[in-house]
């Protein structure tokens, strides 16, 4: 059991929020950065007066769609998959693949070149997406990123 003064301590931090936010699925929001054969909506982000470190939102991909091959710069990504499978292609070379489905948490790391690819002819997959900064960061790369024959590497910023 906690002291008395322990208690004290922690209830007189400061706090960097002073309420809980929600945001209804008619608030999401698509102006936001997109990649091609997908729609992004933004629930967590400053747009809707929500002051965080994390960007959170919905990623959807329709039936028998794919991404355009993108990566997301300095910026870690969690995905919770909602409903639906995809196919999901990762590396320099697009050489890396796993299939996820609703229940499964998917990471990508920063700067990981990746695309999703929906293989259902009938339904589309959604995904909870949280991201390690407060906006988000996509960086699309040209279809042929992964055939060029000399393919340069991704340059990475150093902080």
């Amino acid at each position: 059991m906690r002291g008395l003064s322990e208690r004290k301590a922690q209830s007189t931090k400061p706090k960097a929020q002073s309420t809980i936010s929600v945001v209804h699925p008619a608030e999401l929001s698509s102006e936001t950065q997109q990649t091609p054969g997908s729609l992004r909506l933004s629930a967590i982000t400053a747009m809707h007066g929500i002051a965080s470190s994390l960007w959170a939102g919905i990623f959807v991909v329709e039936p028998s769609a794919q991404t355009g091959i993108h990566h997301h710069g300095e910026q870690d990504t969690v995905v919770y998959v909602l409903e639906g499978e995809a196919y999901v292609r990762w590396g320099n070379f697009g050489e890396h693949s796993a299939t996820v489905g609703a229940g499964d948490f998917l990471h990508v790391p920063s700067w990981l070149p990746h695309q999703e690819l929906n293989p259902s002819k009938e339904h589309s997959f959604r995904w909870v997406v949280v991201r390690s900064t407060a906006e988000p960061i996509v960086v699309n790369l040209p279809d042929d990123f992964w055939t060029l024959t000399d393919p340069k590497p991704i340059e990475r910023k150093r902080r």
